[in-house]
């Protein structure tokens, strides 16, 4: 009798779920960073019984996978956004708490850090009052 082992592959495509499916459209047509809790509402349009474990689980698969990546702001839970994007920064609307894209970057950050340092990456968020939120203010 032969037997066969399969080794172990990355990662290079994953499963498609109706509820995978879901979480990515709503990236997709919000174009914007959601949280677990966001996506979970936005999904449930297409998958009424979703759970927010199901929106977790899929989201770790789609990190893992490259699909999705984690934005991180400083004292707020993790959104997640389309990995396709480039490099780019973020606006966190202080009233609705959401979170876009800005897709300008100052350059060069040299000339902010202390003489002898060397920039290595950084990081812009820009916190303020959305469109939709000051038109209600």
């Amino acid at each position: 009798m032969r037997y066969q082992t399969r080794m172990s592959q990355p990662k290079t495509s994953q499963r498609r779920t109706r509820q995978r499916e879901a979480i990515r459209r709503a990236l997709d047509e919000t174009g914007r960073p959601m949280s677990p809790t966001e996506l979970l509402e936005a999904a449930r349009a297409e998958v009424p019984g979703m759970g927010i474990a199901t929106v977790y689980r899929n989201l770790k698969a789609m990190a893992e996978a490259n699909s999705v990546q984690t934005v991180d702001l400083p004292g707020e839970p993790p959104r997640y956004e389309i990995a396709r994007k480039g490099h780019h920064h973020h606006f966190h609307c202080r009233r609705c708490d959401r979170v876009f894209e800005v897709d300008n970057c100052p350059g060069n950050m040299k000339k902010l850090a202390p003489r002898g340092f060397r920039v290595d990456d950084h990081d812009i968020t820009l916190y303020g009052l959305c469109a939709s939120c000051r038109k209600g203010a």
